[in-house]
């Protein structure tokens, strides 16, 4: 479990030093050269690994597990949880967990580009004319990539780990070798240095800290995986590879500058010499196709989560592994995401001019899952309320010192995620709010089911055999479909049964627990669901746990009846008119109910209803 936690959990943060000394003293930062400031820089880098990975991440968020899930939105739904849904924190929270959901996705686009990109610059240093096929190649080995996805990682997976392990063993083996060479770069590990720099440069080292903030890519990640790994692997992973390969590696690129300045146009791959700069393209561009991985799976899972909380519309889910529930394509995320990510490669054409975009969309991630700990620490574990402040507002001001520094990119890129970011959480506070809408709408015309059900019996409808299932929603009255069905067939099924499906905030719900059947009388139920957020949606499945409950259910004689809603926007009401067109559009191209629970099409009646919104 640690060998495949360090293939993909640690991809991102691991591939940080093909970039980082080199974007930070990038001469449109100011910073000079110098063995003072590279002291400076790297006790900053060795320091800000130990406090924010190590002592935020490692130690203290990785305690934050949603019934052993990690990532923004499991913890999200823990702070929601900690709170009542009437509370005045509940809707801030869920923006802030949405607009942190929203900067890991744009995370996840600029990861794979500035990854691949910084690979293949090695290609400059080994023949500088071939510096204007790096972004045609960079092009094609996303395309591929993303062309794969829909076979799944299965195959490829099992070698992730032992690559990385390669990767790490070559970052410690190539700093220890440029450290011997300048043993003067020690002194970066006491953090005077990094204090005495930020003194001395004072705005130039402001500056720098939207830089530095690279070397902490990927810290989200550990914790979004989790649920994949355990908290145990991890760690073991953290401290005992990746953490030392790191440090070594990016002290050895400081002493290597300082005893040769002019390594700086891409230090990384000069750690060795001419001789190892194609074989380090060939290793970093595996292990940045690796990094690129772990994120463009961590999207697909996130917008799965996003889907089952109600943030955004149902979309077709692929299974890509009979044995790994987790693993998972989702097609419409899949290709607008190399759409946007070829779009940054493209317009940015460089790794040194995406720095910029990425240290905005990781440090607000970094807030924002700073603010839900915090919360989640006082009202989930009801710690005293000082410590929690303490535990949380130390790393919120460095949150707030790295995330500032990296608005001074705004203009220099830092616009494209936050643009990337405003546009998904409109999307997703649309339909989420749209959802509302409708649901307002259907419970103000809802007749309660006990009592249509009670008048219903006084003169019975004739009753035909087999089984009617109604979808309901948790709100809804008599279903749509059932008033429809008696309408115009003037029949009942000799068994009814209304089937609810309940979302809770939480990943998962056990299979005990999921099925709730109450009898109705005159042998109709209602069927309530529980799932969690990640839970797989599988109807047939209940319906084989019913069998539990003293309930089976014959597939082929078994019809499903579900209400196609058809909403419609009424000006004067509810969301701003382009809203209302949004949710409207979105609605209409989501996956139908019958697909997304997995129901067999065969067995499916859909009936037409319009809701005013």
């Amino acid at each position: 479990m640690t060998l495949a936690a360090v293939g993909i959990v640690y991809g991102d943060i691991g591939t940080s030093p093909l970039y980082t000394l080199k974007t930070i003293f990038d001469p449109t930062h100011g910073l000079a050269l110098s063995t003072p400031n590279l002291l400076g820089i790297v006790s900053l880098i060795f320091w800000g690994l130990t406090m924010i990975v190590s002592l935020k991440y490692v130690t203290l968020v990785l305690r934050a597990d949603n019934r052993g899930e990690g990532g923004i939105m499991a913890l999200m739904a823990l702070a929601l949880n900690s709170v009542t849904r009437h509370s005045r924190w509940h809707y801030v929270l869920m923006v802030i967990g949405v607009f942190g959901a929203t900067m890991f996705y744009g995370d996840s686009v600029i990861t794979p580009a500035i990854s691949v990109l910084g690979a293949i610059e090695g290609l400059e240093v080994a023949t500088p004319g071939l510096e204007k096929w790096v972004v045609p190649l960079t092009i094609v080995v996303l395309v591929i990539l993303y062309s794969v996805q829909r076979h799944g990682t299965a195959g490829i997976g099992r070698f992730f780990g032992p690559v990385m392990i390669v990767w790490f063993a070559a970052l410690a083996v190539m700093g220890v070798i440029n450290i011997v060479q300048a043993p003067v770069i020690l002194q970066a590990l006491n953090p005077l240095h990094a204090f005495e720099f930020m003194l001395r440069e004072r705005f130039v080292a402001f500056v720098a800290l939207g830089a530095v903030v690279l070397a902490f890519t990927g810290a989200e990640a550990l914790y979004a995986d989790m649920g994949h790994f355990g908290k145990k692997p991890i760690r073991v992973a953290w401290f005992l590879i990746v953490f030392p390969a790191l440090a070594l590696n990016y002290l050895g690129q400081g002493g290597l500058l300082i005893t040769h300045p002019e390594a700086l146009e891409n230090p990384f791959f000069r750690q060795l010499g001419s001789w190892s700069v194609l074989p380090l393209v060939l290793l970093s561009t595996m292990a940045t196709v690796i990094a690129s991985q772990a994120t463009i799976s961590g999207t697909f899972s996130m917008t799965k989560q996003a889907i089952a909380l109600g943030l955004l519309p149902r979309m077709r889910v692929m299974h890509t592994s009979e044995s790994e529930i987790g693993q998972i394509y989702i097609p419409a995320v899949n290709w607008l995401q190399l759409a946007v990510v070829l779009i940054a490669v493209v317009g940015f054409g460089s790794s040194d001019k995406l720095a910029g975009a990425y240290g905005i969309a990781v440090t607000a991630t970094m807030f924002a899952t700073t603010i839900l700990t915090f919360f989640v620490t006082r009202y989930r574990w009801h710690l005293p309320l000082l410590l929690c402040i303490g535990a949380t507002g130390f790393f919120m001001i460095m949150d707030i010192m790295l995330f500032s520094a990296s608005t001074l990119k705004l203009l220099h890129g830092g616009w494209f995620p936050l643009l990337l970011g405003a546009i998904l959480l409109t999307i997703m506070l649309t339909w989420k709010r749209g959802r509302e809408l409708v649901f307002e709408n259907l419970e103000k015309h809802a007749i309660p089911l006990e009592d249509f059900l009670q008048s219903l019996f006084v003169g019975p409808p004739t009753r035909v055999a087999g089984t009617a299932i109604f979808l309901r929603g948790e709100t809804d009255g008599v279903p749509h479909a059932l008033l429809h069905n008696l309408l115009h067939n003037k029949v009942l099924h000799e068994r009814v049964v209304f089937l609810t499906v309940h979302i809770r905030e939480e990943p998962y719900v056990p299979a005990a627990e999921q099925v709730e059947v109450v009898a109705l009388g005159h042998n109709c139920f209602q069927l309530n669901v529980h799932y969690g957020f990640k839970d797989e949606a599988d109807i047939p499945g209940i319906l084989r746990l019913c069998e539990a409950k003293n309930l089976t259910f014959e597939m082929m004689e078994t019809s499903f009846f579900i209400a196609r809603q058809t909403v419609i926007s009424v000006p004067g009401q509810g969301m701003m008119p382009w809203r209302e067109h949004l949710f409207v559009l979105m609605q209409r191209n989501a996956r139908t109910a019958a697909d997304y629970y997995q129901i067999p099409a065969n067995r499916v009646i859909e009936l037409g209803t319009q809701v005013e919104i």
